[in-house]
């Protein structure tokens, strides 16, 4: 059976710092991100099957970002521990949606968090091929399976 690729984009909106870093971005500013992904799969060959012809239906991969990625991350503040520690006394509504990580949160960290997120929920058939996290229009972060074995 003949491989196939797949891919379906997102867009979210989050504010983080980079704790510690030696620029603007030390403050705390927002982006507009978009997120592709890609996963690789043999199409449905049942007949009986609803979802014939499909590697995997795209409400389903959306479903699984939605619920992974978008919904806890979108207009959110993600900050890693050592950057809350120093605002977790402002207490206001600004603050109210915190993503709280372990890691500092670059586009880079934050890709490979997402890979990891979406590779525990894909079905079993299917293999997560690659993610691109554009953090601006022109700059962006990816990550290939083919880079990580």
């Amino acid at each position: 059976m003949t491989k196939i690729r797949v891919t379906k984009e997102f867009n979210f909106e989050i504010a983080h710092a980079l704790w510690n870093y030696n620029g603007p971005c030390s403050n705390i500013h927002g982006h507009s991100y978009r997120l592709f992904v890609t996963v690789t799969g043999e199409p449905v060959i049942d007949i009986k099957n609803p979802k014939l012809g499909m590697v995997i239906d795209f409400g389903d991969l959306k479903k699984i970002v939605h619920e992974e990625i978008i919904k806890p991350l979108d207009h959110a503040i993600i900050l890693s521990q050592s950057a809350f520690e120093s605002l977790k006394d402002a207490g206001n509504q600004m603050f109210s949606k915190q993503y709280i990580v372990d890691y500092q949160p670059t586009c880079e960290n934050m890709a490979i968090d997402i890979v990891q997120k979406i590779k525990k929920k894909l079905p079993g058939q299917l293999t997560l091929h690659s993610i691109k996290l554009h953090e601006t229009a022109t700059s962006f972060a990816e990550w290939f399976a083919s880079d990580n074995p």
